[in-house]
């Protein structure tokens, strides 16, 4: 684990993390995203997304790499997920890696351990052989869309990504490593 000087810390995810992450990936996509979605989408999408068998899955994956990170008690504070050489439908690359999953608890927002995050994403997809990192991001989320165009992200294309039964668009963004 890296130790940073805002008090968190970055680290690879283990089985023993299983029902942490699946709690607060349930919480923050919650969070994130109900204001644009009916309670009955967020539920199944929270179903088929958020159960400590899929995070199990993920974390034991070798083609994934999921990124803790952690406040001075342990709890956590945010996390992201690597995948390998999956490419974005349309859009031509060389050697990619996806940015699926990057959330901050809101007590962190704003406060460098985002950034401190994705530089840990960037070292985890170079280490993968990636050359381009992509990513998909809901169109509405403005916040996130800034964030990500500050990290050296542009917007190269459009996909859709369902919630419980409700297709959505994400803007499908990408930088070279």
């Amino acid at each position: 684990m890296n130790d940073n000087p805002n008090h968190f810390t970055i680290g690879r995810a283990v089985e023993a993390d299983v029902g942490a992450l699946t709690e607060f990936g349930a919480r923050t996509f919650y969070e994130s995203f109900i204001a644009d979605n009916t309670e009955e989408d967020m539920a199944k999408h929270l179903a088929s997304a958020w159960q400590p068998d899929l995070q199990r899955g993920e974390i034991l994956d070798p083609t994934i790499d999921t990124l803790l990170a952690r406040d001075s008690r342990g709890a956590l504070a945010g996390f992201a997920q690597v995948r390998d050489k999956i490419a974005p439908e349309g859009i031509d690359t060389l050697q990619p890696i996806e940015l699926w999953r990057f959330y901050v608890d809101q007590p962190w927002q704003g406060r460098g351990l985002a950034r401190a995050l994705m530089e840990a994403v960037f070292e985890c997809a170079r280490a993968r052989g990636g050359r381009d990192l992509w990513l998909g991001v809901f169109e509405r989320n403005d916040r996130a869309r800034a964030f990500y165009r500050k990290c050296g992200f542009e917007k190269v294309g459009d996909k859709i990504f369902v919630v419980g039964t409700d297709p959505q668009r994400d803007h499908v963004m990408m930088r070279r490593l």
